[in-house]
């Protein structure tokens, strides 16, 4: 097995999250070991690294790569890999001087004592016994990660009061709003009969009622985030939950148009936002012929509608 195989194994052993046993995370492994590849664990150590002229430089110098790290990764390194050794208590930042500011070019990392003891016992018959006493003593930091995530879940009561839990983050908070306060004024008698989530595409399906209506829901089907179906006037809201990308471009609504060929319901198509600045960033990516719902003013719609709606309010 080569030493880049081993040092994910044993990032892998450690507990971190899947994203952090990785090419990246194994070779910063290697060079703050000082491990080459002929290099046996036994003789790992535990120096100072900076993160350019340190860890990179060790990594491109040892592990000749077809592509080198260029300068411009550093942060990459920094961010989602020394942080998370960091949390994970296997490595130190800054330990021979902990008031050194953050900008310091001697800034640097370095294998905990704890840890260093640890690998050094990799491929020997105290390993199993090591890791779990690291463990048992630290935590693992996946599971760290998976009770945050946990307790920031944003829990969704449904019509019939069932309460799903969606995951974390701007996006499934629009998901949320669309349910509890868009569907009420705009949806009404509407049932919800789809949501992804960010975590889990198919969250909650009435894969009954889809296919009953003419929605198909292999796992190749690219369905909106949310959908609501108003049985009374015979009408399907398609909704996209937009934070980052996603509205309903007129690309977008050719390929719902595609996908919902075999559904005979009336269409609306709606883009929902968390709020107007970020309406604006894609609004000359919108549609005609679709609606605008904007989280932060539910009681509004603005549609996109040509003269549909044309006419003096009264």
């Amino acid at each position: 097995m080569s030493k880049l195989l081993e040092a994910q194994e044993i990032l892998k052993a450690f507990g971190l999250p899947a994203a952090q046993y990785n090419e990246m995370s194994a070779l910063t492994l290697l060079a703050l070991c000082q491990i080459k590849e002929t290099d046996k664990w036994k003789d790992a150590k535990s120096i100072n690294l900076g993160v350019s002229k340190g860890i990179m430089l060790f990594v491109n110098k040892e592990y000749k790569k077809k592509k080198p790290y260029a300068p411009n990764t550093r942060e990459t390194f920094r961010r989602q890999v020394l942080h998370q050794f960091t949390q994970a208590r296997i490595v130190n930042y800054n330990l021979d001087d902990p008031k050194r500011p953050v900008n310091s070019p001697k800034a640097g990392y370095a294998i905990s004592n704890e840890a260093l003891e640890v690998i050094r016992k990799y491929k020997t018959r105290n390993w199993k016994n090591s890791i779990a006493d690291f463990i048992k003593s630290v935590g693992k930091l996946s599971d760290l990660y998976q009770k945050e995530r946990i307790k920031h879940q944003i829990p969704l009561k449904l019509a019939d009061g069932s309460i799903i839990e969606l995951s974390p983050g701007k996006h499934n908070e629009v998901q949320a709003a669309i349910v509890t306060q868009f569907a009420s004024r705009f949806a009404n008698d509407g049932a919800l009969i789809y949501l992804g989530d960010t975590a889990n595409k198919n969250l909650y399906m009435d894969e009954v009622l889809l296919k009953k209506l003419g929605i198909p829901i292999t796992q190749h089907s690219k369905l909106p985030d949310v959908i609501i179906y108003v049985k009374p006037k015979k009408w399907l809201f398609l909704i996209e939950a937009v934070t980052s990308h996603g509205p309903v471009s007129p690309k977008r609504m050719m390929e719902l148009e595609e996908l919902l060929k075999n559904c005979n319901l009336g269409k609306i198509y709606v883009s929902a936002f968390p709020d107007m600045s970020e309406f604006k960033r894609h609004s000359a990516n919108i549609a005609w012929e679709t609606e605008v719902w904007l989280m932060d003013v539910p009681d509004h719609m603005i549609h996109f509608n040509g003269d549909k709606f044309i006419g003096p309010h009264l």
